[in-house]
């Protein structure tokens, strides 16, 4: 046995001795037969791997009744709300993190071999990061949108990397840059062979998880580097207030014909969507963003928090 599995092992009994039996990290040295630093360090290392999840058995109403009719307005068949008390913006993205792990891992967690399509971006990547281990090498994980960004850096928020690293899956890179330099120069990256073969995978998938962004000063694509504060007036002045993809989208939720748009790489959406598109973004600078992805019918599912879901109904 490996000794990352012995590790991991070790550590799961450990967290269940301390956590459900209710032992002292002493009781857990004695009986693991280890000494207590390492008992403690082991502990520690379960909850650094996601081993350790915490009910909370009590539902709360308005969060339930505010997924509920997002759901019939907006013809979802999966959505998660997460409460919003006088939260940072870092706390509300905390939740979304973990509302999103737990939803990811109703797909994840499935025995038959699937195709999982996804986007980038922080909340997806902050949402990976909370998915427990799994042992799923028979699933494959597709990125739908470039690597690359304009100074030839890799994408640190590719998300399909990271589920990869979590199951064990073969993982498949779209092989462009999100946003090419010219139309032209975009219809030789995706004419390339090992492009068609990951789009076409993309078109496979079971699902797609999908992040959501604004468009406007300081949004992701400009932070990270995927275009510049130029192209960001241009988008802002054809009206594009989201992206999904690197694709901009107004607030009706329709396709924005904008140069900067015409060279994006990305693996288009399909609206309605084809098979279950989960759309996961929220916060403040993100609440028209999740508002024009629902006008657009581009998702089936949205994990969002309150103030965006509040927002979208009385829209």
């Amino acid at each position: 046995m490996p000794k990352s599995t012995e590790k991991l092992d070790l550590a799961t009994r450990a967290a269940w001795l301390y956590y459900v039996a209710g032992n002292t990290q002493n009781e857990i040295a004695e009986k693991l037969q280890v000494s207590r630093p390492v008992a403690q360090r082991l502990v520690a290392f379960a909850v650094e791997k996601n081993l350790i999840r915490v009910r909370v058995d009590h539902r709360l109403a308005d969060c339930l009744a505010l997924a509920d009719a997002l759901s019939k307005r907006y013809g979802l068949s999966v959505c998660e709300v997460v409460p919003v008390d006088n939260d940072t913006p870092e706390e509300i993205d905390r939740k979304l993190a973990v509302a999103g792990a737990q939803v990811m891992e109703r797909y994840l967690t499935e025995e038959r071999p699937m195709v999982v399509a996804v986007s980038s971006g922080r909340t997806l990547k902050a949402a990976v990061d909370q998915i427990a281990q799994l042992e799923r090498p028979q699933h494959r994980l597709v990125s739908m949108v470039g690597a690359i960004a304009q100074d030839g850096s890799s994408n640190r928020y590719d998300v399909a990397l990271h589920i990869s690293e979590k199951t064990g899956g073969k993982h498949f890179l779209l092989p462009a840059p999100l946003i090419a330099d010219n139309e032209a120069e975009r219809a030789q990256w995706c004419n390339h062979r090992l492009y068609r073969i990951v789009e076409s995978l993309s078109g496979e998938a079971d699902v797609a998880f999908v992040g959501i962004g604004n468009i406007g000063e300081h949004c992701p694509l400009h932070e990270d580097g995927f275009i510049t504060s130029d192209e960001v007036r241009e988008l802002m002045g054809q009206g594009a207030v989201a992206e999904m993809l690197g694709l901009p989208i107004d607030a009706a939720g329709k396709r924005v014909d904008s140069p900067t748009g015409r060279r994006v790489t990305s693996v288009y959406l399909d609206s309605p969507p084809r098979r279950p598109t989960i759309g996961f973004a929220g916060g403040a600078r993100k609440r028209e963003a999740v508002i024009a992805a629902l006008n657009g019918g581009w998702l089936s599912g949205l994990v969002t928090d309150e103030l965006c879901a509040r927002a979208a109904i009385e829209r």
